[in-house]
């Protein structure tokens, strides 16, 4: 028999445990995100480590975590044009502890190159802000007769299919940077695909190709040292990073411009109060003096967004936008 002492007091065990309950933060829930983040975040960047993506990942996460409070972990997943890292980050749990850092090349470009992806970025992720914009430069080699992007057009329409153009590989930025150049210009021109952007560089430099359109940083050094002729620059508006050089619209092709990005996403169905916490945090950080600084110097332009909502626009106009670049490059999945 059991005594009246050793008896619990259900009402009371039950108000206890409904607390309880009440006070367990449901992952993915808004009452997690009310005290998101209060562990480490880990950041996917889907190349390798020292690439140009994971430098920009690095430097924008350190004053990230700055904001945030928590540290923030690298986790370098490259390999099979960054889809080995993009598929992780699509299958992670939608908490604001996994997120992913992606290029057009990975995010874009690849569902219009692959027959099949093992994740759909239109559907698979919640965008939450873009971070930087990294213009190109159209360059010649030295001997090509040509000192601006008029002259260029007129030699290329005077020999169509004489001069080369180098890419770093079919369906690369480069190539469909360099193909909306040929289209809009009026132009014939013979892409040679290279296996990277090192060698695409290498080839205009040693005169297998005559020009190419590549991120500005990548091809700096070979254009001080006299070894490229920069004629034009692939973004909006003129870079600090060569200033003296006009912009492609303004050189004579109007209309064109096209930049690259690097962006951050996290697991769709992640809470809105969460990406709320992660896009203010990037924003803080693009604005940065430091910051600014780090990116400018490799010719990068720290480039946030007004709201989640507003880069998924973006996102989504930058999916037309490249399908009519990658139609008329003639690029068909594999």
């Amino acid at each position: 028999m059991i005594s009246a002492r050793a008896t619990p007091d259900i009402g009371r065990v039950w108000r206890g445990g409904s607390a309880l309950i009440a006070g367990v933060c449901i992952a993915g829930s808004d009452a997690c995100a009310q005290a998101y983040p209060d562990k480490p975040v880990r950041v996917i960047v889907a190349q390798s480590a020292g690439s140009s993506m994971d430098t920009i990942t690095r430097i924008i996460t350190g004053r990230m975590a700055a904001t945030l409070g928590q540290p923030i972990v690298i986790d370098n997943r490259g390999g099979a044009a960054g889809i080995i890292g993009i598929e992780l980050g699509a299958k992670a749990q939608p908490d604001g502890y996994t997120l992913v850092v992606g290029a057009p090349s990975s995010m874009i470009i690849s569902a219009f190159t692959y027959r099949s992806l093992p994740f759909d970025p239109r559907h698979d992720f919640a965008p939450i802000s873009t971070i930087v914009n990294a213009e190109g430069v159209l360059a010649v080699h030295p001997a090509v007769p040509a000192k601006t992007v008029r002259e260029l057009i007129a030699l290329a329409k005077a020999q169509p299919g004489r001069l080369n153009m180098a890419s770093a590989g079919i369906g690369s930025s480069s190539h469909l940077a360099g193909v909306m150049f040929t289209h809009l210009a009026g132009i014939d021109s013979v892409h040679v695909p290279y296996k990277g952007g090192g060698p695409m560089a290498a080839a205009v430099v040693g005169g297998e190709a005559q020009w190419l359109i590549a991120p500005a940083a990548s091809v700096a050094g070979p254009i001080k040292a006299g070894r490229l002729r920069a004629l034009a620059i692939t973004s909006q508006q003129r870079s600090p990073l060569m200033p003296a050089l006009p912009t492609i619209d303004e050189a004579g092709v109007p209309g064109y411009v096209y930049t690259s990005w690097n962006a951050m996403f996290a697991p769709r169905g992640t809470p809105r109060a969460i990406l709320g916490k992660l896009h203010a945090a990037i924003q803080q950080a693009v604005v940065d003096p430091e910051v600014r600084q780090q990116f400018g110097s490799q010719g990068l332009f720290p480039l946030g967004s007004a709201s989640p909502e507003a880069f998924a626009r973006f996102f989504a106009d930058e999916f037309t936008r490249v399908a009519q670049v990658v139609k008329a490059a003639g690029v068909r999945p594999e």
